[in-house]
């Protein structure tokens, strides 16, 4: 049973997949502080600053005016914070569209990678093997 693990592990789709993971972890983490420190405060600017985040709602309970998000939730009232979903699904988006640029620019990379180089030079050859040997019949015949 150890040596069918062992072989299981070392077979390449298990640790294609390891490495698709930990390579995916990190890139989470860039796509996330692109999309949270580049692509939002852009957004932002032609937005106003807009930030939907500290938007809520009290559904009941009792919240000091202008309260943030967080006051809000440490209060203990009841909440709806319909604003971090908006930003939430914003971001989602924005990291979708990132990732889909990012794939359909590796899908390029990739296939010119496996395109056939076209460019080469037609190299001129001489006469077929067939005409040099019709050539010598036709030379001996004379």
């Amino acid at each position: 049973m150890i040596q069918e693990f062992k072989d299981f592990i070392a077979k390449g789709n298990v640790m294609d997949m390891a490495v698709g993971i930990i390579i995916g972890a990190a890139f989470t983490a860039i796509v996330t502080s692109l999309v949270g420190d580049i692509i939002n405060p852009i957004i932002g600017l032609f937005t106003g600053g807009v930030d939907f985040t500290n938007n809520y709602a009290v559904l009941s309970g009792e919240v000091p005016a202008g309260a943030s998000l967080e006051e809000a939730r440490k209060s203990g009232a009841s909440i709806f914070a319909y604003g971090a979903f908006v930003m939430a699904v914003i971001n989602f988006l924005i990291i979708a569209f990132v990732v889909f640029m990012l794939v359909k620019m590796v899908n390029r990379v990739k296939a010119a990678a496996e395109k056939p180089d076209d460019v080469a030079p037609a190299v001129e050859t001489g006469p077929s093997q067939l005409d040099v040997l019709l050539e010598i019949r036709d030379a001996l015949r004379k």
